[in-house]
């Protein structure tokens, strides 16, 4: 590039960087003297905001568990856990993706040559995203069933987590219908339906038909039902956005 379009090209970039910061004052009424305060800032490393988020993600995780029915022996707090508020929207507008996730799988493998170090660095990440932390366990298992060194790219590596996790997906699948000797036709029109709409209900009578032949008289029906559906939930916490069938 000539010398002086170097300069033009230069002069331009300050012109958009000037007004960019013009707007952000503006927009949060900020003064110059504000404006350097927060320059002089000092942001944590990235693991360390990881490791907040992936906390953050646990406690909010135990609470709505304590909400949803108790959770067993826990030593009473003194906070009143009703008045906190998670900020799920801003966690979202930071969340971290899947296809972010196993990039950064193939990244990592081609530096460190080291899958436990691999794993603890993943399982950090992952923890620290709202919509994937139930993939942990999946991804983790994917690699350490995988020579990720066979995988040449990015792209790659995203194939062969989908086919791992399809054919990890059916085997689940069939294996939580034999463990619950679940109406197997059911159960899978259930999961499919489940996982098309990345939730399991148990309104209506669809998570009905999938349970074995009992009356809803019988003491152990209600029991038999909730433990069928946490089970259900989680496997579609787990594999929704995988595709394939059950």
């Amino acid at each position: 590039m000539p010398k002086k379009r170097r300069k033009e090209v230069a002069a331009d970039l300050r012109r958009i960087y000037t007004a960019a910061v013009e707007e952000f004052k503006a927009k949060h009424y900020l003064s110059d003297e504000d404006l350097q305060a927060l320059q002089a800032i000092t942001m944590p490393a990235e693991r360390k905001v990881q490791d907040y988020r992936s906390t953050y993600n646990d406690v909010r995780d135990w609470i709505r568990k304590e909400r949803e029915g108790g959770g067993g022996d826990v030593t009473p707090s003194a906070i009143d856990w009703n008045d906190v508020v998670f900020e799920v929207d801003l966690l979202k507008s930071q969340e971290i993706n899947l296809d972010y996730i196993l990039e950064l799988i193939f990244e990592n493998n081609k530096k460190l040559k080291d899958k436990t170090t691999l794993v603890e660095d993943v399982r950090r990440v992952i923890r620290a995203s709202i919509g994937n932390r139930a993939k942990e366990e999946l991804v983790v298992d994917f690699i350490n069933h995988t020579n990720l060194d066979d995988l040449g790219d990015k792209a790659t590596v995203i194939d062969a987590f989908f086919q791992y996790a399809q054919a990890e997906q059916q085997r689940e699948a069939q294996a939580l219908i034999d463990e619950e000797k679940l109406n197997a036709d059911a159960a899978k029109r259930y999961i499919t339906n489940s996982l098309k709409r990345e939730y399991a209900s148990d309104s209506g009578t669809e998570l009905n038909a999938v349970l074995p032949k009992m009356s809803p008289l019988n003491p152990q029906y209600l029991t038999k039902k909730q433990t069928v559906f946490q089970k259900i939930a989680a496997f579609v916490e787990k594999f929704k956005g995988v595709g394939g069938q059950v």
